[in-house]
């Protein structure tokens, strides 16, 4: 059973069966959806593959006591809540306990009044985080424009640069690394654009063998080459009034290069083996993750068809610039693959969103994509945790120094300076409004969570 945001899970870990049903009533009676172990290594399997929302564990127990309980939940999941009881305790235990987090330690017979209190708090953070989550869900929505997400300035950029071409450009480029989302770039700009309601038909040049480029993309004649029974005509005849996305451009062949300039200038298409030409009206938005410009030097590519494509040059930022849309972009992925898997996720734990914002994404949005994918399909519980990111996340920082409380080692240079970078602008804009952390996060293109997350880290005082 998974827990709800209206009934969190509580996890109870002793040998002695009393307590373990005395607890249980407790728990239930304040409103939780209680779980029972009578030993401690039950337990160690239980929160490897459960969400715990806050556990109570016996300090001695014949097969795995609870201190060994305790760090394996710390591992597992460190946002886990954590009270230990023994009725024996020790100054050395209660130490112990506390440096691996636990947030209070009871000793038998135990104040019912102090538990009762404390799990009120954990429930109380529980319904917060709930409700935090479900308005950040609600920014994600109001975050999107056709089909992309984002509130970083950067992104908010793009978006205002998309809207202003998008009514007027028959040609434009756009550039950017493997993994930022050309496409759908590309697809806003169809949308948002005049010939919505005609064809969009994206064409991934890097697909298409070299010897078929010319006829998949203008045609061909019935015995124009072996193996044409039939005449066909090509991707451009087919769009005809609307939008042909040619991704991978750089890998175009240089004889359909020579083709491609003269359909962008005159409007002509000829089909391989055909004498006459047909008219077509069609919409071109080519993109590439190389950098055309060298490939024109080097002669690769026609310096007249990259002048022809780039009336328009739209360059999509890499994730590592625009970390603070990293947040929508979660919300969003987990909201289309909770619908899909058929699955109630509603979030991820604070200590897997940190872990997120601390990673490299040398694949960028598609490789976040994957990873919140995989870890939807892994997780049992309303909330990913860092435990479900373990396995497919490459850090920019060691996880493991951070869990044991040493310190991660020092980012490249160039995350030191964009670090740098962002703490001054974050100074920079509570000045401007006076300390006003709301309207400071909104000017920054950040939700108030993700703000007040900077001003920690930073060390930054309003």
């Amino acid at each position: 059973m998974r827990s709800t945001l209206q009934h969190p899970k509580l996890l109870v870990v002793d040998d002695d069966p009393q307590i373990l049903e005395l607890i249980e009533r407790f728990g239930e009676n304040a409103g939780f959806e209680v779980e029972s172990c009578p030993g401690g290594r039950e337990a160690l399997d239980r929160v490897a593959h459960q969400r715990i929302d806050v556990a109570v564990i016996d300090l001695r127990m014949p097969d795995v006591g609870g201190i060994e309980v305790l760090r394996a939940i710390r591992q597992a999941d460190p946002d886990c809540q954590t009270i230990l009881m023994s009725g024996g305790a020790t100054i050395d235990s209660a130490v112990e306990a506390v440096k691996l987090g636990a947030v209070d330690y009871l000793t038998k017979p135990f104040d019912f009044n102090r538990l009762k209190a404390l799990l009120a708090d954990v429930k109380k953070e529980a319904a917060n985080r709930g409700r935090l989550l479900a308005a950040e869900q609600e920014i994600v929505r109001n975050a999107e424009f056709c089909g992309m997400v984002g509130r970083s300035p950067v992104t908010q950029e793009l978006f205002a640069l998309i809207r202003r071409l998008a009514p007027h450009v028959r040609t434009a480029l756009i550039t950017g690394e493997t993994g930022v989302g050309k496409e759908l770039v590309a697809r806003a700009l169809y949308q948002s654009g005049p010939r919505r309601q005609k064809r969009f038909l994206a064409i991934n040049c890097s697909a298409i063998a070299e010897s078929l480029f010319e006829s998949e993309l203008f045609g061909h004649t019935k015995g124009a080459f072996t193996g044409a029974n039939d005449a066909k005509a090509g991707v451009f005849e087919f769009a005809d009034g609307g939008t042909i996305f040619l991704d991978e451009i750089g890998e175009l062949p240089q004889p359909a290069q020579a083709k491609l300039l003269r359909v962008l200038e005159s409007g002509e298409v000829q089909r391989v083996g055909a004498v006459e030409s047909r008219h077509v009206d069609v919409r071109v938005i080519a993109a590439t993750n190389r950098d055309l410009r060298t490939e024109v030097d080097a002669g690769r590519f026609r310096a007249d068809l990259f002048y022809r494509l780039n009336v328009a040059e739209i360059a999509v930022a890499p994730l590592r610039e625009r970390r603070e849309d990293i947040p929508y972009l979660t919300g969003a992925f987990i909201r289309e693959m909770s619908s899909r898997l058929g699955k109630r996720i509603v979030g991820m734990s604070p200590f897997a969103e940190r872990r997120l914002a601390e990673a490299r994404w040398d694949g960028n949005v598609r490789e976040l994509r994957n990873v919140i994918e995989r870890a939807c399909i892994m997780t049992d519980g309303e909330f990913i945790t860092e435990r479900e990111l373990a396995s497919s996340v490459t850090w920019a920082a060691s996880p493991s120094s951070s869990l044991q409380g040493r310190h991660d080692p020092p980012p490249p240079d160039g995350e030191q300076s964009l670090s740098r970078l962002e703490r001054e602008r974050i100074r920079e804009v509570l000045e401007q409004t006076g300390g006003n952390k709301m309207t400071a996060a909104r000017i920054l293109g950040l939700s108030r969570r993700a703000l007040y997350r900077r001003l920690e880290r930073y060390q930054i005082e309003p």
